[in-house]
């Protein structure tokens, strides 16, 4: 099985537009899926075992998102094959870039292709679900305005796009920031025409970066260049270019103490690429 791809994402502007009676956020965002991200390598067992090989410090392997989206796929299919699965990460941790959701997600697509369980898109969203908020987007595999808690999708044809994204090192905990009592959780709902028009903006920001005074440094740095905004809850921050040879020369004026790349927008994510789909 060839190696897969599981892609970073960015959330091109984020609205907390209410809360659920069980805490959850609703919001409104458009993921962009990114030609940048880790990648999964899927080897059969035949005794039902579960082990990953990873270079991710700092996360027991029972509570990674890729052993967990596996024994999610095997319980409900009631598959016993097992895997061997190897992770190798270049999405930034607490960066706002999905990766550990993509990487559930690649993992979910991954599995159900090597074990045959012959299950659809829509069946593996909903195990991704229970898994994070943000893991359906990966599974469906397009770039989508979405709302609800993150699992009402839309799929959407973005404009191309360069973007520069800068990770500022300083992991931001998701948690913390919805429950910090100053994030604004009742911005008006919109419409996608308000998006193309550019009337959006991110409610997490400003939590973040108070929090985060790294984070702010980032997008004061960033708005010399272009439009900036964090993805998600942070800490990453992005600007979008309408070609590569901009982004680069951007990026290449970064201050040296942070982490940059630059990736072009995807509106079909490579994983469903590989497999077909």
């Amino acid at each position: 099985m060839p190696t897969l791809p599981a892609p970073a994402k960015l959330n091109l502007f984020l609205h907390i537009t209410g809360r659920r009676p069980d805490g959850y956020h609703l919001l409104q965002t458009i993921f962009q899926l990114l030609d940048v991200g880790d990648e999964l390598d899927f080897s059969a067992r035949t005794d039902g075992q579960i082990t990953l090989a990873t270079d991710l410090e700092g996360v027991a392997t029972e509570d990674n998102l890729v052993v967990r989206a596996a024994r999610a796929l095997a319980l409900h299919t009631g598959c016993t094959a097992g895997a061997d699965i190897r992770l190798r990460k270049r999405i930034p941790t607490g960066g706002g870039l999905g990766g550990g959701s993509s990487d559930a997600a690649t993992t979910l697509l991954g599995l159900n292709h090597l074990w045959g369980c012959g299950l659809g898109l829509e069946e593996l969203a909903r195990i991704g679900l229970s898994l994070g908020a943000d893991v359906p987007v990966f599974v469906h595999g397009r770039s989508a305005w979405a709302e609800g808690v993150g699992e009402l999708l839309q799929p959407v044809a973005l404009p191309p796009r360069w973007y520069l994204v800068i990770y500022p090192e300083c992991p931001v905990n998701t948690a913390v920031i919805f429950k910090d009592r100053e994030l604004t959780r009742n911005t008006p709902v919109i419409t996608l025409a308000a998006f193309l028009t550019g009337q959006v903006h991110n409610d997490c920001e400003p939590v973040a970066s108070r929090l985060n005074p790294e984070i702010a440094r980032a997008l004061a740095w960033l708005a010399s260049h272009g439009t900036a905004r964090m993805s998600g809850t942070g800490s990453a921050v992005f600007a979008a270019f309408e070609d590569e040879y901009a982004a680069r020369r951007a990026a290449a004026a970064v201050p040296g103490e942070w982490t940059r790349f630059v990736a072009r927008g995807l509106d079909r994510s490579p994983v469903h690429a590989a497999l077909g789909l």
